[in-house]
């Protein structure tokens, strides 16, 4: 079984910066890409940013600009870094690694921003 660590959340205010992570152990060589989701209270869950095996990244509109996902192979661990937070940007961020064959989750990190 694959667990997904996700840290680096936080509170910070409207403006800054945080990098979360997403730490998969095992390590996995036959998935086919890692998403980024969050979900605020009383909110639906959003598809935040994806990045596959090729590299080829996606954003969702409210994001794209500010946030940047990256991954380094050797540390199995996706990286998404959130610049100019809003406050609209809190929620628990989750990471989900998938294939075909499976679907992991992390348990997910809280991120606010207030001032």
């Amino acid at each position: 079984q694959v667990q997904l660590v996700e840290s680096g959340g936080g509170v910070v205010q409207p403006g800054g910066s945080l990098r979360l992570s997403c730490a998969a152990s095992p390590s996995v060589s036959d998935f086919r890409g890692v998403n980024w989701y969050r979900q605020a209270p009383e909110k639906q869950r959003e598809l935040v940013a994806q990045i596959t095996k090729d590299n080829d990244k996606f954003y969702a509109a409210s994001v794209k600009g500010r946030f940047t996902i990256a991954r380094n192979t050797a540390l199995n661990t996706v990286y998404l870094q959130m610049n100019n937070l809003k406050p609209e940007d809190a929620a628990v961020y989750q990471c989900n690694m998938w294939s075909p064959y499976y679907d992991y989750w992390g348990q997910g990190t809280q991120v606010n921003v207030s001032s």
